[in-house]
């Protein structure tokens, strides 16, 4: 989102006392945000734990982690988790993003112990936890509400209002002109990883919130620990680079609606190597993806956006390959073509046998994971693109160091042959459908089904 609350410039720094943590207004010295190295290779997976099992509950979710751990994701970005408000509900259910009480966990979800062994049984196998985290607005019935009215922002009648401009009328808005509402808000997300130590937050409309808290609780909680920081955010909404160490690439997501129509071609995937090349300083990458819960509760499935699977999948290869951290939805890894409903019970259809997506996802997670060319943060290499004779295929080249993947997409549905000019990228490669060694010229015309797509990469997959 691109709103943004407003507040006089801060210059003076103030220390605040709230809930036992001491947090300070930002001074005008600059700072860096690094990535945790776990990132460096990491696919991210978006958990809804509602919608995940008939159970709907923690536990429930934990017995599907053994089949993640195969897939091969690392990072799990859990939905909120937090008590979700009655008072103007939408639906039987309500919405994730109406907070009732930030450091609670949801009683529909399981009990904190619960909660506490995902966690921890997830870190024992290998993976990170990324919490989903609201800070613009709050449920109407959390206690802040009736505690502390100031906190929220209110029309001219004094009346507390929901965030203007949406029709979000489950949630109160924010005050972000109150020091003491910031301070509590960042002592809640210090909860999460004193509490239960997780790895890092995905913020709701981040850019809505003013980049001087998020100084400061950047600041605070990555002293605790090394943490990941995505915003739900636009590049320019949120500071890259001091207060997030990603935000959301939505460029790209309208590039792959635009395969449908035949709107989107190379020139806009190479918009968006620019645009990342631009907008991301060291270090820093955008979060790509084809869908998200957002995506698929309201402008449907990933198949119906795109128009068919092989669209999806080519769409699907480019966000794995492109520089930044893909992700991968809840059903995603299983060929889910069902729009869950956002505010009701309703189950993720999972195949009676195994989907042909499962073994696409896996192996392109394995090439994310194992080839140092398609990594980011401190250890990002380069991405160049590579010259093409036909506009509907688009081709570049990503390298670090002696690794090299070499990827070409038609983003047509019809068969295309096209000349590919590779340049200094000739060499020894593994082709990614056969695992075979090839050599690859200078100068290489293939021929590329619907839809097809051509990787080849100096590191050899097990599959």
């Amino acid at each position: 989102m691109s709103i943004r609350k407003t507040l006089a410039t801060l210059t003076s720094v103030a220390l605040i006392l709230v809930g036992g943590i001491t947090v300070t207004t930002p001074s005008n010295a600059a700072s860096t945000l690094t990535s945790p190295t776990w990132m460096s290779n990491a696919t991210i997976y978006e958990v809804n734990v509602r919608q995940y099992t008939s159970e709907g509950t923690f536990n429930a979710f934990s017995t599907h982690l053994e089949r993640l751990n195969k897939l091969g994701a690392k990072v799990l970005w859990l939905m909120p988790i937090q008590p979700i408000s009655k008072e103007k509900r939408k639906g039987t259910l309500g919405s994730y993003y109406s907070i009732a009480d930030y450091k609670a966990v949801n009683p529909e979800f399981g009990t904190a112990a619960d909660f506490k062994a995902l966690v921890d049984k997830a870190h024992g196998m290998g993976f990170k936890i990324v919490l989903d985290w609201v800070p613009n607005h709050t449920g109407w019935d959390n206690p802040w509400i009736t505690k502390n009215p100031e906190w929220y922002t209110k029309n001219s009648a004094g009346q507390i209002i929901h965030p203007e401009g949406t029709d979000w009328t489950d949630v109160a808005d924010l005050n972000y002109s109150n020091q003491a509402m910031r301070a509590e808000m960042i002592a809640s997300m210090k909860h999460w990883v004193d509490t239960y130590d997780i790895d890092g937050f995905r913020v709701d409309v981040a850019g809505a919130v003013p980049d001087d808290f998020w100084k400061t609780a950047t600041e605070t909680l990555t002293a605790i620990k090394p943490l990941w920081m995505l915003a739900e955010a636009q590049v320019g909404d949120v500071e890259i680079g001091r207060d997030f160490s990603s935000a959301y690439n939505w460029p790209l997501k309208d590039t792959f609606n635009g395969l449908k129509s035949g709107a989107s071609d190379r020139w806009n995937i190479g918009y968006e190597i620019s645009n990342i090349k631009s907008n991301y300083p060291k270090g820093t990458y955008p979060m790509n993806f084809v869908t998200n819960h957002d995506e698929n509760s309201w402008n449907g499935t990933e198949y119906e956006r795109l128009g068919s699977a092989a669209a999806v999948r080519a769409a699907s290869v480019i966000s794995f390959t492109l520089p930044g951290a893909p992700l991968l939805y809840t059903g995603q890894e299983v060929g889910m073509n069902k729009a869950l409903k956002f505010f009701e019970k309703d189950q993720v259809d999972y195949p009676a046998t195994t989907s042909p997506m499962t073994p696409f996802f896996t192996k392109l997670i394995e090439l994310k994971t194992k080839s140092p060319a398609l990594a980011v943060g401190a250890a990002a290499g380069s991405i160049a693109e590579v010259r093409t004779s036909r506009n509907v295929v688009t081709a570049y080249a990503r390298a670090a160091g002696k690794a090299k993947v070499l990827v070409a997409v038609n983003l047509s549905g019809k068969a295309t042959s096209v000349k590919l000019s590779w340049s200094k990228n000739a060499g020894t490669y593994f082709d990614y459908a056969t695992n075979k060694s090839v050599k690859i010229a200078s100068s290489q015309t293939i021929t590329l089904p619907a839809w097809g797509y051509k990787i080849y990469s100096t590191t050899k997959l097990t599959n």
